[in-house]
């Protein structure tokens, strides 16, 4: 209330920084759309990314998904995903509750060593030998249990459910509800919003999994996921089924190389951009909850 009312020239200069930092963003994303949907003729005529639409086909998209290693890749990261972010998420829910329960069993030393392994770490040869070693090269598992946990995940869990209210969990108790029955009734619910904001985070993690791809995986494109593939394709420039070889394309190709590569990135981008949006309440309510309040 003691704060000046924001003069014209401030808000106009606000007003223009947010128009400047979301066209750099939209621009971008503008080009690489339209590309993916233009004709060899435009991109040759444009000679490169297209800005202004002249002739759309849809030929990249129709490629790409009737078969070959994209749609593979994208079966691949399709499951990757879900079976990572739900394994994360168990392990996540449960060891955050059990350490943010101050009478669990040890619950301060097993705290103190997830919070040493943040900071220390094996190394990247050793990581590798155990997964090998365990029969981990070539497998899909060796995507999704090496990086299946993340302590600071976890800490985050834990600190919002050290703040659920003590009355509710005594009540519950005094009902004869088990720690299961507490988890699942009183402590999940009143922490939605910490609960979407992690699963989004591991669900982003294994959605663009590449590292991990690079160590465990062989040569074989059929257990790539869509990130090496977009890799493979676009920063390598491998060709793709149904490309041409050379140039932009030209009148008797079928597609473009660089209609295909950006309809990959397309793919790779849409569904994040889908999801994103409805889970932005409870990102920023999931990220702010719990902060000093003045």
């Amino acid at each position: 209330m003691w704060e000046e009312p924001p003069s014209a020239a401030g808000q106009g200069a606000k007003g223009l920084t947010l128009g400047v930092v979301v066209l750099l963003i939209l621009v971008p994303v503008y080009c690489v759309v339209l590309t993916s949907i233009s004709t060899p003729g435009s991109i040759n005529r444009a000679g490169g990314l297209v800005l202004v639409p002249d002739g759309i086909t849809f030929d990249a998209y129709t490629t790409m998904l009737t078969g070959g290693p994209v749609r593979q890749a994208l079966l691949v990261t399709l499951g990757v995903t879900l079976v990572g972010t739900a394994i994360s998420m168990v392990v996540s829910v449960l060891c955050a509750y059990g350490l943010s329960r101050s009478r669990s069993l040890g619950h301060r030393f097993l705290l103190m060593i997830l919070v040493v392994t943040m900071f220390v770490s094996g190394g990247l040869i050793p990581t590798f030998l155990v997964v090998s070693d365990l029969g981990g090269y070539g497998k899909y598992w060796a995507l999704i249990l090496p990086s299946a946990v993340s302590v600071f995940n976890i800490l985050v869990l834990r600190s919002f459910y050290s703040g659920t209210a003590a009355e509710l969990i005594d009540a519950a108790r005094m009902d004869g509800a088990s720690e299961w029955r507490i988890l699942w009734s009183v402590v999940l619910p009143t922490s939605r919003a910490v609960t979407a904001v992690i699963t989004l985070f591991y669900a982003v993690g294994y959605w663009n999994t590449f590292f991990n791809v690079m160590l465990y995986m062989p040569t074989e494109s059929t257990k790539w996921p869509l990130q090496y593939v977009l890799y493979e394709y676009v920063n390598l420039g491998m060709n793709m089924p149904g490309q041409v070889n050379s140039g932009f394309g030209g009148a008797h190709s079928q597609t473009a190389p660089l209609s295909l590569q950006m309809a990959v990135v397309v793919l790779t981008l849409l569904p994040i951009m889908l999801v994103f949006p409805f889970m932005q309440k409870h990102f920023a309510k999931g990220m702010l909850t719990g902060a000093i309040k003045g």
